[in-house]
């Protein structure tokens, strides 16, 4: 593989190094450490109070860690200078919870929203790029649609193109599925997966939604109570034995019988070739 294209993967990648934040005398996160993939959907999950919303606010700059370096492109976020901070976070999309539209402007309008923030490009230039990303997204002929006018689903694509509207090299999804019946969760992990894969961008997913962890989950880190208990991918879940993380993924006799079905499924495979 040639070095230009491993130094394009590497440039992408987030590091958190040893990240420790307390409030007061309650310490939130101890130690954690992960290097965040180009290309990959990078998921954080934990149950509520792990720690998994507090270390998405120290990655992107909204809390400053006590301990710890947090590295994109090699440089340290904490220590920046602010104009290095701005840039850098020109650079990161981001789908909230609850998509965050503006209620009284149109699809358009919102996915314009960034461009005309941050960007002097010509109206016919924004233009062009708000059709490509809503085409993209599958959303056709919505331009000129109210949030109110559009389902659940169709809001979450309209901030899934609002977030890369600006061709970000890292996207933060927070719950990204919330809301959402489980067909069209499915459809959202797609669109999440393919554009990250399309673009090379290093995808940070904070979820509860055990069926993105098992449809798109890359690389995962699992928080417990402020330390980062488990590491692996969709694959290591199936033969994890790490007690607290089989209770947290397949918490109920059901999910229990289904991984025990695929681990007899895969042990099967295995034994074929």
């Amino acid at each position: 593989m040639p070095n230009s294209f491993l130094s394009y993967l590497a440039y992408r990648m987030i590091e958190i190094q040893n990240i420790r934040k307390q409030f007061g005398e309650r310490v939130i996160l101890h130690d954690i450490s992960a290097v965040m993939e180009a290309g990959k959907c990078n998921l954080i999950i934990g149950t509520s109070g792990s720690g998994k919303t507090v270390l998405t606010k120290c990655m992107v700059g909204l809390f400053e860690p006590d301990e710890g370096a947090i590295l994109y492109d090699g440089a340290d976020m904490i220590t920046m200078e602010n104009d290095d901070r701005k840039l850098l976070r020109q650079q990161i999309g981001m789908l909230f919870q609850g998509t965050a539209l503006f209620d009284s402007m149109t699809v358009e309008q919102n996915v314009l929203f960034p461009l005309d923030m941050f960007t002097n490009w010509t109206s016919a230039e924004k233009k062009k790029r708000v059709d490509e990303v809503l085409a993209r997204v599958n959303l056709v002929d919505a331009n000129k649609r109210f949030p109110s006018e559009i389902s659940g689903g169709m809001k979450k694509r309209v901030g899934i193109a609002r977030a890369i509207v600006l061709n970000p090299k890292y996207l933060f999804c927070d719950e990204p599925n919330s809301g959402l019946d489980p067909q069209t969760s499915l459809v959202i992990d797609k669109l999440i997966q393919e554009i990250t894969q399309e673009f090379n961008i290093t995808t940070i997913v904070v979820t509860h939604d055990m069926n993105s962890v098992m449809e798109i989950g890359d690389h995962i880190v699992y928080l417990h109570q402020g330390h980062k208990q488990w590491e692996g991918s969709k694959q290591d879940i199936i033969f994890s034995k790490d007690e607290l993380l089989n209770k947290f993924i397949f918490a109920s006799e059901f999910l229990q019988d289904a991984k025990q079905m695929r681990m007899m499924e895969a042990n099967g495979s295995h034994l074929k070739k």
